[in-house]
């Protein structure tokens, strides 16, 4: 025989045996799933064992006599390896070590499963398509049954309804509409709902001062394009609408009704800004009062020229004068360079910022600020200003103060506002995974509807906690077999939830109807955007394994969705996410035009893709060879 023929099939007997002993070893944890997961739950332990060898020698072994490269093993790892160790014996001329059904047929049996999976959580798909459409409903869908049918006429088949936002009387409303919506149809469209989990942000900022500016805009050639415009309405009335007008925001203000009372269109309003500078502003629009007392209920007044507007500018009409109000508190940011320092503290205190002073400014979370130790990185904003971790010192009054230096802004700097999203990629956090919100949003998502989208999954006991959590809202429901059923989808949004990801697994499918969501947009803030490439891949890989049903989640045709018009990279984006069992847009005035669109792409490449596997189906748009000769 020749030898590199037998040292390849001594590799692939090794590497068999190495699998079923990494299947023996976790034996215990697969005896612990759900009955209809144990299959995948030993292939999950296969595979992970199988990545952490360097197997390319064997694949090119493999490649070089023609049998399979194994780099489409997810689904039946063992059956796939013992498949090319039967290549190996019919070269070498033996007798064939692995016979039988379980073999030939174990990549169909893993479709099903995945499928059957994939239909309990999500419910069926298209026949054309394995790939199910996810949209986040507006708020507008609590009120708008018309704008819900629309999704569902477009091609939804998942409602997602963020619990961060509303309340339980929208979220009811929103069902309703769904389930109104469907059954007109005649199909099923389930609700998940996301858990929003704990959320480590940057604390308040002082308010600035009352200063409203009222602006042009203007050609390049300086000439006004359109008017600074005033909404003058009395003091104490309500405000009402303010008209859209093209250019700049139209600023409220309230006055003195009496002298309200004595304008007209045409009327001339003079004023000295906040700069000192004589501004004229004109009266085109006089909106009548309803009382009856001559009194408008709104002013609208027009000007030419910029004007910064405070609670003490007096405008003058004929001679007469009047004091404004209700000019709100501007919005204070702190503008952060690379090179510069930012102190967190868990001081609760509004941040002051002052020029010439380092910032500080507290976040919402203390036991954030704790955990976090010297050399970690701190990002802030989606990532938009990273920083690192210098000092960290607890103060005269017990507060702990992390003295950051700023690693990565924009060139002319970045604003970071208050209550903006901080995150923490190297740092353990001590949180629970459900805050009390949580548990009571879970309450109302398992008695209404039919999937929880989980966050801030970091590990296995994140897993076991909510698991728990829900055997006890179970025990106290009227109906413990619909609590018990709930669809659990794990977001997998964190470093250490992709670290943990195969004992992340292994815990959830103790739960039969378990999925997990490929989070992308936090995953590429915490693990930089250069691994975002492989990483959502990789997890897909590993949750195909597990035949786990996926949701590919972030920025799905989101220029679509907003604009109306896609880019050519996020249409080839669409056609990845695809591959997962279900794949979610998020809200944009353009959604159902996105989810037409993903509706078409879907059931295209349903006939041409399975996972990660191409099906070579007949291509009927290329001229036939015959056809080129003549």
């Amino acid at each position: 025989m020749d030898a590199r023929l037998t040292e390849l099939i001594e590799d692939v007997d090794a590497l068999i045996d190495t699998l079923e002993k990494a299947a023996d070893r976790q034996s215990e944890a697969i005896s612990r799933v759900a009955e209809t997961h144990r299959h995948g739950a030993r292939n999950l332990v296969h595979y992970l064992e199988l990545r952490r060898h360097d197997i390319r020698k064997i694949q090119g072994g493999l490649a070089a006599i023609g049998a399979t490269r194994l780099t489409t093993t997810e689904p039946a790892v063992l059956p796939r390896l013992q498949a090319a160790r039967n290549v190996l014996s019919a070269y070498a001329g033996e007798d064939l070590r692995f016979a039988g059904s379980e073999v030939s047929d174990a990549f169909a049996l893993a479709d099903d499963i995945l499928e059957d999976h994939a239909d309990l959580l999500f419910g069926h798909s298209s026949e054309d398509t394995h790939s199910r459409i996810m949209v986040t409903l507006p708020t507008e869908a609590g009120d708008d049954l018309d704008l819900v049918r629309g999704f569902v006429e477009a091609g939804m088949e998942l409602a997602r309804i963020n619990c961060a936002h509303d309340g339980p009387e929208v979220w009811t409303r929103m069902i309703d509409h769904v389930h109104t919506a469907a059954e007109e149809a005649g199909r099923e469209v389930k609700v998940a709902m996301d858990l929003a989990g704990p959320k480590v942000r940057t604390g308040a900022i002082a308010p600035g001062p009352e200063v409203g500016r009222a602006r042009v805009t203007r050609l390049e050639t300086g000439h006004v394009l359109t008017p600074a415009k005033l909404w003058l309405t009395p003091v104490g009335a309500e405000v009402p609408p303010i008209p859209e007008l093209p250019g700049r925001p139209t600023l409220p203000l309230q006055v003195d009704p009496a002298w309200l009372s004595r304008l007209e269109v045409d009327s001339t309003i003079n004023l000295h800004d906040n700069r000192d500078a004589k501004r004229q502003f004109t009266v085109t629009r006089v909106i009548p009062g309803e009382d009856g007392a001559g009194v408008p209920a709104a002013v609208l007044a027009e000007g030419q020229r910029n004007a910064y507007i405070s609670n003490s500018t007096l405008l003058e009409h004929d001679w007469e004068k009047t004091r404004v109000s209700g000019v709100p508190a501007t919005e204070q940011k702190l503008r952060m360079h690379v090179g510069d320092h930012l102190i967190l503290t868990d001081d609760q205190a509004p941040a002051e910022p002052a020029p010439g002073w380092t910032p500080t400014i507290s976040c919402t979370l203390p036991e954030a600020v704790a955990a976090i130790e010297v050399g970690q990185r701190v990002l802030f904003d989606d990532g938009s200003i990273a920083a690192t971790a210098l000092d960290k010192q607890v103060d005269a009054d017990g507060h702990t103060r992390i003295t950051l230096e700023v690693t990565y802004a924009s060139g002319n700097g970045t604003n970071l506002a208050a209550y903006k999203g901080i995150n923490l990629p190297e740092t353990d956090l001590p949180l629970p995974s459900l805050t009390d919100e949580d548990i009571e949003a879970l309450r109302f998502v398992a008695a209404h509807a039919e999937i929880a989208n989980v966050s801030f999954i970091r590990n296995a006991a994140d897993v076991a906690f909510l698991l728990d959590t829900l055997e006890q809202i179970a025990g106290e429901s009227e109906d413990p077999e619909r609590v018990r059923g709930l669809g659990l989808v794990l977001k997998i949004e964190t470093i250490p939830a992709y670290e943990n990801l195969a004992q992340v697994l292994l815990e959830g499918m103790r739960h039969a109807n378990l999925g997990i969501m490929i989070a992308r947009g936090d995953l590429a803030v915490e693990l930089g955007f250069e691994r975002m490439a492989e990483v959502p891949r990789l997890i897909a890989q590993m949750a195909e394994a597990a035949h786990v049903p996926t949701i590919t989640a972030t920025q799905v045709l989101e220029n679509l969705a907003k604009s109306g018009l896609p880019s050519r990279a996020e249409i080839t984006d669409a056609g990845y996410a695809l591959r997962s069992e279900a794949v979610m847009l998020n809200k944009g005035p353009h959604i159902t035009d996105a989810i037409r669109i993903l509706e078409t792409l879907s059931k295209k490449l349903g006939r041409s893709q399975r996972k990660n596997r191409q099906l070579l189906r007949r291509i009927g748009s290329w001229v036939p060879q015959e056809a080129v000769s003549e």
